[in-house]
């Protein structure tokens, strides 16, 4: 198993001094490159995709981490066996040998044997915190930007709604806590780990906080310029072209890209403009050959350069 066999550090590929967003990158690259409906039938993709969640899972959680890292749970999140076991007690001075609490502790011969059982039973002597569920949500571009809430399916017919908070990006899991499996004993239930998966979208394209589209512009509105409408992930706003534009030529609108936490700025919209010349038009075609744009060479460059 992965909590006997590897460290969560190592299969994230992160120093133990990683900080939250470096494992949140890590995490997000390889549960990409791992993930099942990525590869199908790849039964070595998919055990992989379980080590990497469960190493995320781990090390996402401060207290959990920080319990790992002092040693007193291991790599699967369970309780580290207690030192004081039989070595303990058979080495210690001959009149504290088996004595209630043995070697000065306050432990009874019952007490010793209990946890001795509970270690080897997986703690079912006691109350024990439910399992984990994990889940994935598919996610419209959108919706992953401006925040949604969504209906999610469960197996067992179960509903349940999820919020997806603005900026939400692929590999992203939100916690619903006390929605996993129930409890033993009395035990708390454990947590849903719902991943987010984002699908693309037809105009926009992201990369962290910034949003890019490529804007088609007629021949008419790159020489004279124009009042354009141009589509963000909120809504339609007007931006002026300035005259003179070329294909290629990148605008950008502030704070037009994707929303952050309080206190931060959203990203930008960055619009790559791209003329087009549209339909065949005789009197524009008649024009042209009667016009020729003195000493203009937009090849000048390259065959300068030999290429």
């Amino acid at each position: 198993m992965m909590g006997q066999m590897e460290d969560p550090y190592k299969i994230l590929g992160v120093a133990r001094t990683a900080s939250n967003d470096d494992l949140r990158a890590a995490y997000r690259k390889l549960a990409k490159k791992h993930h099942p409906d990525l590869n199908p039938g790849n039964k070595a993709a998919e055990e992989r995709f379980k080590q990497v969640s469960t190493a995320h899972e781990l090390l996402s959680d401060p207290e959990k981490r920080a319990r790992f890292d002092r040693g007193e749970i291991d790599a699967a999140g369970a309780e580290k066996a207690s030192p004081r076991g039989y070595r303990h007690y058979a080495e210690a001075s001959a009149g504290e040998r088996y004595a209630p609490g043995g070697a000065g502790g306050t432990e009874n011969f019952e007490d010793l044997f209990a946890n001795i059982f509970e270690q080897r039973g997986g703690g079912r002597a006691g109350p024990a915190r439910g399992r984990n569920e994990r889940y994935a949500l598919e996610a419209e571009f959108l919706d992953a930007v401006n925040g949604a809430t969504k209906r999610l399916n469960l197996p067992d017919g179960q509903v349940l709604d999820v919020k997806i908070p603005p900026g939400s990006q692929t590999g992203d899991v939100l916690r619903l806590r006390g929605r996993g499996q129930q409890g033993r004993a009395g035990g708390p239930a454990g947590d849903a780990l719902i991943e987010i998966h984002v699908g693309s979208h037809r105009l926009f394209r992201r990369d962290g906080r910034n949003i890019y589209i490529d804007l088609p512009i007629s021949l008419h509105e790159a020489v004279l310029g124009a009042q354009l409408h141009v589509p963000t992930p909120r809504g339609p706003v007007s931006m002026k072209l300035k005259p003179h534009v070329d294909t290629g030529t990148e605008l950008r609108l502030r704070e037009r890209g994707v929303p952050a936490g309080a206190g931060i700025p959203a990203g930008d919209l960055y619009v790559k403009l791209r003329v087009v010349v549209g339909p065949a038009d005789e009197q524009f075609e008649s024009f042209l050959k009667g016009w020729t744009q003195e000493g203009f060479n937009p090849r000048a460059a390259q065959e300068e350069g030999g290429t």
